[in-house]
């Protein structure tokens, strides 16, 4: 089956957890789902708030695999996400939760910016918007993604907008 990645950015973790809220009641699996933002922006939305999406219990075990693990804040705050595996991008200051960590990590991401480029051109994400969703990141926005089969993007589109998506990217 042909998948479509969907990208919706949000200006606060609010409209963030609301949008992962609704992916997830609408039937998106929680595994296919990824959250995106600088360290400065965890820091502001994150740090003793409680968490985006709750873990998946049968899910825990997978997380220590996938990526660069990060511990702590941001474990603790994706919950669910950090199951599937979370990391900490040096050089640029951005922590990423789900399954977009794996393209990252494959990507090479721990050592620059454009290991993100890359791992989104390499999602089907042209150079130009995967180059506008760094920049979004670094101007302290948040960054939901969902991979999805072709047919259920349109639905995830609506529910990204619907949450208060300033842009959205689907490929």
């Amino acid at each position: 089956m042909r998948t479509k990645v969907v990208s919706g950015v949000f200006s606060t973790r609010r409209e963030a957890q609301h949008a992962v809220d609704r992916l997830v009641d609408a039937g998106f699996r929680r595994e296919d789902v990824s959250v995106l933002m600088s360290d400065v922006t965890r820091a502001r939305e994150l740090d003793g708030a409680p968490p985006i999406i709750t873990p998946p219990s049968n899910r825990a075990a997978e997380g220590a695999t996938a990526g660069g693990t990060i511990g702590g804040t941001l474990g603790a705050v994706v919950g669910g996400l950090a199951a599937v595996g979370s990391i900490a991008i040096p050089g640029i200051g951005m922590v990423a939760a789900g399954p977009m960590v794996a393209a990252l990590a494959g990507a090479g991401a721990g050592g620059a910016a454009g290991g993100l480029i890359g791992a989104l051109v390499g999602l089907g994400v042209s150079e130009n918007e995967a180059t506008d969703i760094r920049d979004r990141i670094r101007e302290g926005r948040i960054v939901v993604t969902v991979e999805c089969a072709r047919d259920r993007a349109a639905r995830a589109i609506a529910i990204l907008r619907g949450e208060g998506s300033i842009e959205i990217t689907a490929v």
